[in-house]
């Protein structure tokens, strides 16, 4: 029994050094070198992810002990020479039963917030602009990023990969960095509505807990809260053709005020005629979802 308590606290300490690498190595809104957990959250539903996800692996950890712990019994108890007469059991009801109604239980355990956490990813909160909430249209091209405010104003623009030179200028990582950051609240809901120019895409932030295909002729949607100001990077997710890991996504939180200086300052530099007025996208999206 010493041997069984030892080999289990040598287990436990080992997923606690994973976990707190995980949690040390995880950057705020960007990777980190040798990253072995999420990113730091900032928003709801990602402190809703990384929960749940703490919640199964102590549930994976306890069922890696437990079956750890009957196979080295069965090495210490059943071998040749501690049991030179084997049993000729063939059927234990009891047992059986067990084994196939506790792995249901532990199923519905796990499922139960898993549904949970489903629904809350994809119930859209109610979207008032007096409340400073945004809605935002994320069109993903070949290959970069288009995105219009149509509840902000007459105003749209292209976001691409920052060149090198513009990097190393603003200190910005590698192959994340962006010429034009989608700028949003903090605390405020942000949906975000998106489709697809020409090949499917996928709109993903790790540290929001969102990822939502882009697909042509069609309108997704998806929400998010950032809770704390920062820049935070995703990328397109999906396998979109010869420059898919050259479409980076950097979104920038913002304190309202700074929000809506830089909406003025965006309706004069991003103003184009041809962009679908509010009231238009509004009514695609409706008869889209019809």
């Amino acid at each position: 029994m010493l041997v069984f308590k030892r080999l289990a606290a040598l287990a436990v300490t080992i997923g606690v050094v994973l976990a707190g690498a995980g949690i040390a190595l995880a950057g705020d809104g960007q990777p980190s070198p040798w990253q072995l957990g999420f990113q730091m959250s900032a928003s709801p539903v990602m402190d809703n992810i990384i929960s749940f996800h703490t919640f199964v692996l102590y549930i994976i950890i306890a069922i890696s002990l437990f079956v750890l712990v009957l196979l080295l019994t069965i090495m210490v108890r059943f071998n040749a020479r501690a049991n030179p007469t084997p049993s000729r059991t063939t059927h234990n009801t009891l047992l059986e039963v067990a084994w196939t109604l506790i792995p249901v239980v532990i199923l519905v355990i796990i499922a139960i917030p898993s549904f949970r956490l489903l629904f809350y990813q994809l119930t859209i909160p109610a979207m008032s602009a007096e409340a400073g909430d945004v809605t935002i249209k994320a069109t993903g091209r070949q290959w970069y990023w288009s995105y219009a405010y149509p509840d902000h104003g007459n105003f749209e623009f292209d976001s691409r990969i920052a060149c090198d030179q513009e990097r190393i200028k603003c200190q910005s990582p590698r192959l994340l960095a962006v010429d034009n950051d989608l700028v949003v609240p903090v605390n405020k809901n942000v949906r975000i509505i998106t489709t697809g120019g020409e090949v499917i895409h996928a709109f993903a932030v790790p540290a929001f807990g969102i990822k939502i295909d882009s697909i042509p002729g069609r309108i997704n949607e998806t929400w998010f809260k950032a809770t704390r100001t920062g820049i935070y990077y995703g990328q397109c997710s999906e396998l979109c053709g010869r420059d898919h890991a050259y479409m980076p996504i950097a979104v920038r939180v913002v304190s309202e005020e700074q929000f809506k200086a830089w909406v003025e300052g965006a309706r004069k530099k991003f103003a184009r005629e041809d962009v679908t007025p509010a009231t238009t996208v509004a009514t695609v999206e409706q008869s889209t979802v019809r």
